[in-house]
């Protein structure tokens, strides 16, 4: 399929109710409200296609955006792209899910991650924080650097409060994945939590609510899933 073909066939199966949702979420115009299920079935045509998918996100089409981080090839992409990308990611969508899915299975996650954390600019910091949860997902523990984890647990214990609205967010996130796919530092994770308390974020007047870290760590302990990686970052 080419760029054209794909927008023809987003704006055919957009549905105003996904739309009006996602737009109290963050979402702006242009988009057409394409439900994730049916972004997928898209995906199936087109397997991975990077040149695609680069158009796809600079369309600034939220829902091709989104659809670019499932069929971008996490070989080509250059750490260039990767940046261009967190610098358009104007909602949590992107922000939070599609450029740290695509960037922790690039080879500059971890690079990427620690320079996108330093931002000012929200977005880009809960990008950076984003990033280093999806590492934890589908990195062997070998492949990642434990004792920085275990140090960034404790800068989230300083910061976590006083960062901008979606950067707590996505450090309480980081907090959760470290707890549930590092063995090592579950124990610390769910300590961090703890001191931690309650994370208050303005979720834009939606029912989302933001997970008790220790709480969350706990079930998946208690389901024999502690350390489990997945295949891969994107859903």
């Amino acid at each position: 399929m080419d760029f054209q073909e794909v927008m023809t066939e987003l704006e055919a199966v957009g549905n105003e109710q996904t739309k009006k949702t996602l737009i109290k979420h963050g979402a702006r115009e242009p988009f057409f409200g394409v439900k994730v299920s049916d972004l997928k079935k898209i995906v199936k045509k087109i397997k991975k296609d990077h040149n695609l998918s680069l158009e796809l996100y600079n369309s600034g089409n939220s829902d091709a955006m989104y659809l670019a981080g499932l069929i971008s090839d996490e070989n080509q992409i250059t750490k260039e792209q990767l940046n261009d990308w967190a610098e358009k990611a104007y909602w949590y969508y992107i922000s939070e899910f599609t450029v740290p899915w695509v960037a922790a299975e690039s080879n500059y996650g971890w690079e990427l991650a620690l320079e996108w954390i330093e931002s000012d600019t929200e977005n880009i910091a809960s990008c950076g924080w984003a990033t280093l949860r999806s590492l934890t997902e589908v990195k062997p523990d070998e492949d990642l650097n434990i004792d920085a984890f275990s140090a960034l647990l404790d800068r989230v214990k300083k910061e976590i409060q006083s960062a901008p609205n979606r950067v707590r967010y996505t450090m309480n996130g980081f907090v959760i994945a470290v707890g549930s796919y590092i063995s090592g530092l579950t124990q610390k994770a769910i300590k961090t939590g703890e001191i931690i308390g309650t994370v208050e974020v303005d979720m834009g007047g939606t029912a989302c609510k933001v997970p008790s870290s220790p709480i969350y760590i706990d079930k998946v302990k208690k389901r024999g899933s502690i350390g489990k990686k997945r295949k891969t970052a994107r859903c």
